[in-house]
């Protein structure tokens, strides 16, 4: 992650933050743990300094995350229909992706670390060398010189934890270290955060697990994997699909398996949710943006639609094609 300071979107998303009595703060439809964490983060330091901030999710935080400090409190909206001094957009690449309406009535701040961010508020602060957007938060209440308590650095080191796979991911930096560093030094309890995230689930997540993982498509060379789930899967496992969260990982655990497709079926038949991850070289951020979608090398989404079987195919084949190509390059 470059040095914030000499960025001027940087600068002008601090001041706009200094000025502002009143922020909304906001970040993706079924938000995880680095739109929560970041999210949340920033808004118990804007509190810290006496403003009045909050923030807006269309879905209800996943019950993994409910335990975090403030959590509970996150407003669940589709509209937002005040006007607010700031609204602080985390981590999307359009604005859409909130799934709630109403927040471009205030001056949008957009910050965000993905690749393909359509920079669409009136100060657009977009690092694609930070390993997750709490990195960016975490700089945030930095410069605005906000109390970083142990609630605050919980959250930056939960949104650090699962945006990068438990620090699997590339994009790690000894500047992501650091950060962690300074959050357990702030408070932050590392065991706690990674027991709360990963082993909290319900009887219906294993259950959901097996189904989703005894269907799963492998192609003849063992490298690339696809997963499907459809609502009738998660309703005969008694689930959802926040009891998901993670699954896309489990087939990289895998010696051989290089990629991973993760097709979530939305609300009508046709329209699919996909899910991209990879090991090493393999660029599944490239296969997304074809696909009007986004993300990093080895971690990306996008959606698809269309019947699934062709769908499928088709994306094996990128799948492999790109992990052929890392080969070759390597």
């Amino acid at each position: 992650m470059a040095d914030p300071t000499a960025d001027p979107a940087f600068r002008d998303v601090v001041a706009r933050l200094q000025q502002a009595r009143r922020v909304v703060v906001s970040s993706h439809e079924r938000p995880d743990g680095d739109a929560i964490g970041s999210g949340m983060a920033l808004t118990l330091a804007l509190r810290a300094l006496g403003k009045d901030a909050r923030m807006a999710v269309s879905d209800v935080p996943p019950a993994y995350l409910q335990p975090f400090p403030g959590v509970g409190e996150v407003w669940v909206t589709t509209a937002v229909d005040d006007v607010f001094d700031a609204a602080a957009i985390m981590e999307c690449s359009d604005l859409s992706r909130t799934g709630v309406t109403g927040l471009d009535r205030s001056p949008v701040l957009n910050v965000d670390h993905h690749p393909g961010n359509t920079r669409y508020g009136v100060v657009n602060w977009v690092d694609e060398s930070a390993a997750a957007c709490g990195e960016l938060v975490y700089a945030l209440i930095r410069a605005l010189e906000a109390p970083f308590t142990a609630d605050i650095a919980t959250h930056i080191y939960l949104a650090i934890l699962t945006d990068t796979g438990s620090f699997h991911f590339s994009h790690l930096s000894p500047r992501t270290f650091d950060i962690a560093a300074r959050c357990v030094e702030a408070g932050a309890q590392p065991e706690s955060i990674a027991r709360i995230h990963y082993d909290s689930n319900r009887m219906a997540r294993v259950r959901l697990f097996g189904s989703v993982l005894s269907a799963m498509a492998v192609d003849p060379s063992g490298r690339v994997a696809v997963l499907t789930i459809t609502p009738e899967m998660a309703a005969a496992a008694d689930g959802s699909y926040d009891d998901t969260e993670g699954l896309i990982n489990f087939p990289l655990s895998v010696k051989e398996v290089e990629a991973v497709a993760f097709f979530k079926q939305d609300a009508t038949p046709d329209r699919w949710r996909v899910s991209l991850r990879s090991k090493g070289a393999a660029d599944v951020g490239r296969i997304a943006a074809g696909h009007g979608g986004g993300g990093h090398r080895n971690a990306a989404a996008c959606r698809l639609q269309g019947e699934a079987g062709p769908l499928r195919d088709a994306m094996m084949a990128a799948l492999v094609a790109a992990v052929d190509g890392a080969d070759r390059r390597s």
